[in-house]
């Protein structure tokens, strides 16, 4: 089976133009996250999944254009058969969440299989001066480390790590001088305040790059570019590996768009030995 013929790719192409509300964004997106299984689901079941009601799954899938979820369950048996998921009690919840994120990214592998999203936004945070990098809450970590890599290779990295009112100000400051670009790490729960600010940024002639957890996060409507990576929910805090690893992945096509990325590594590696910056 193809990459492109994944479950979780035809479950993505299924939900693919239609306006679906903030309840029906997160019964697709727990819907992908289990693609394996959603086939194999009762109503009650996905709801319980989706942290939903029932009534919400049909209503569900008459957006979709089915008369009901029975009608939707056997489309998907239908066009993207798979076996139910292997027994969850033969490992402990560590485990289990360990599983859980190799999957997530087994599926960020099959969405890079067109490297063409990513290699856009490379491109566009390139081209940026300043580039702002913006994340809050659960995101910062990942804002954070992105930025820290950048600023080896990019002129002029801004990063936007704590909220408040002075956000729009930074943003205000970094348009006039020059930037063109804004990157968001979008992790839930999602903050209010980073919706509002990536509105304001689209207003202020900013083109949005997002990597969010879903392609039906909130942050979707306000980006220019959303690449999603899946999120763990096994353990009492979400475990964030595979949109970590896509921010590395962006990290590599934005070097592949500055032509002095390597002069600029180079250089900051014989400074650090000069200074004895490192013990290895």
């Amino acid at each position: 089976m193809s990459v492109t013929d994944s479950p979780a790719a035809r479950l993505q192409a299924l939900f693919e133009g239609h306006r679906l509300t903030p309840t029906q964004r997160r019964i697709a997106h727990s819907m992908v996250r289990r693609a394996a299984d959603v086939p194999f689901l009762s109503s009650v079941e996905l709801a319980e999944l989706a942290g939903v009601s029932q009534p919400s799954v049909t209503r569900f899938a008459v957006a979709l254009g089915f008369d009901g979820y029975p009608a939707l369950r056997r489309h998907l048996r239908e066009v993207a058969p798979a076996e139910p998921a292997a027994e969850a009690g033969a490992h402990n919840e560590y485990q289990q969440a360990v599983e859980a994120e190799i999957e997530n990214l087994r599926h960020l592998a099959e969405a890079l299989a067109d490297p063409a999203p990513v290699q856009r936004a490379g491109g566009i945070l390139a081209g940026s001066r300043p580039l702002l990098v913006l994340g809050l809450r659960a995101a910062a970590a990942q804002a954070h480390g992105f930025a820290y890599f950048a600023a080896k290779v990019h002129p002029d990295v801004r990063l936007l790590g704590e909220g408040g009112t002075m956000l729009q100000d930074r943003i205000d400051a970094a348009v006039r001088a020059g930037a063109s670009a804004l990157l968001c790490f979008a992790l839930p729960r999602h903050p209010r305040e980073v919706v509002g600010t990536l509105a304001y940024a689209k207003e202020a002639g900013l083109t949005v790059v997002t990597v969010a957890d879903s392609a039906f996060a909130p942050v979707a409507k306000v980006s220019d570019l959303l690449l999603p990576a899946a999120v763990g929910t096994g353990l009492a805090f979400d475990t964030a590996c595979a949109p970590m690893l896509l921010g590395r992945v962006l990290l590599e096509a934005m070097c592949d768009d500055l032509p002095q990325a390597q002069s600029r590594l180079e250089e900051f590696d014989t400074k650090a030995a000069a200074r004895g910056l490192f013990v290895d």
